[in-house]
């Protein structure tokens, strides 16, 4: 299996999840459509996708429902949902009815599921969020790393399947923590500064990172792997990139932009992937 090219293959479509977020305008429905449905600890992102895997539309809330796994706040992530759906009906002209979701390794899928069915959709598939990324660019031999809103979570693919995932809790919830407690502000506050100044914050959150490239290293032991894929919101953080190749000298790491619609990019296809097994042309 030859692994799918980041700059030909997935760029442009998380180019185009870029442009399309939030994107409302009416289209015509294509003939094979999948929905992915992330549930994210800092946000919640739904992206259909052509039988190509391009993507077709985007919806994306910053939301705090989710943590580490859990959804604390089941009524508003429902919510967030429904109106993703509402968006995508506006968008299509028809409501979809199913869709695949995703969960952090270690978490019961189930959570997730749950959202899902109270939201009126019936679950065709879900699957752990590294393993998911692993699958959509078909590795032979390398390591997801999906660095979330609250863990971060490894892949181990070898053979071209997925022969171990874990995760543990640090993710950017922890980055924004620690950004609170030395600027002094409110989380709120906080999360615009992390995404509008990487830069200039940087050195206060290296070692959070350094932490997660830790976490990576444990789970890694006993693997031997040569190329580390970086996924999640919270890798777009400048650093982040250089900071793993330093950490994995004899490793190549990989940084798509725009790594936050990569699992949702990657939810969406593993719907496709299942609607073309079942011979379904609307997930």
């Amino acid at each position: 299996m030859t692994p799918r090219d980041i700059q030909s293959w997935l760029q442009p479509r998380l180019d185009l999840a870029h442009a399309l977020m939030n994107d409302a305008t009416p289209t015509e429905a294509e003939s094979v459509m999948a929905l992915g449905i992330d549930l994210g600890t800092s946000d919640v992102v739904s992206m259909v996708v052509d039988q190509n895997a391009q993507p077709l539309a985007v919806c994306l809330d910053w939301a705090d429902v989710v943590r580490d796994g859990i959804v604390w706040d089941f009524f508003g992530a429902v919510t967030i949902l429904r109106r993703h759906l509402d968006t995508l009906e506006t968008i299509f002209g028809q409501r979809f009815s199913d869709a695949a979701t995703s969960f952090p390794p270690g978490t019961d899928p189930r959570i997730s599921v749950n959202v899902l069915e109270a939201a009126g959709l019936n679950v065709v598939g879900v699957c752990d969020e590294p393993s998911a990324v692993a699958h959509l660019l078909q590795l032979d031999r390398a390591a997801v790393v999906d660095i979330g809103g609250g863990t971060t979570g490894i892949a181990v693919v070898e053979g071209g399947q997925v022969i171990y995932s874990g995760d543990e809790p640090t993710g950017g919830h922890h980055i924004s923590l620690t950004l609170a407690g030395n600027l002094r502000m409110p989380l709120e506050e906080v999360d615009i500064i992390k995404k509008t100044q990487g830069k200039e914050i940087w050195p206060v959150v290296k070692p959070v990172f350094e932490k997660m490239s830790d976490i990576v290293r444990d789970h890694l032991i006993g693997y031997e792997v040569e190329d580390l894929y970086l996924s999640g919101g919270s890798c777009t953080m400048a650093g982040v990139q250089p900071l793993f190749a330093q950490e994995f000298p004899h490793h190549r790491v990989h940084l798509p932009r725009h790594p936050i619609y990569l699992t949702p990019l990657a939810i969406a296809a593993y719907a496709l992937r299942i609607a073309a097994e079942d011979g379904a042309t609307h997930v």
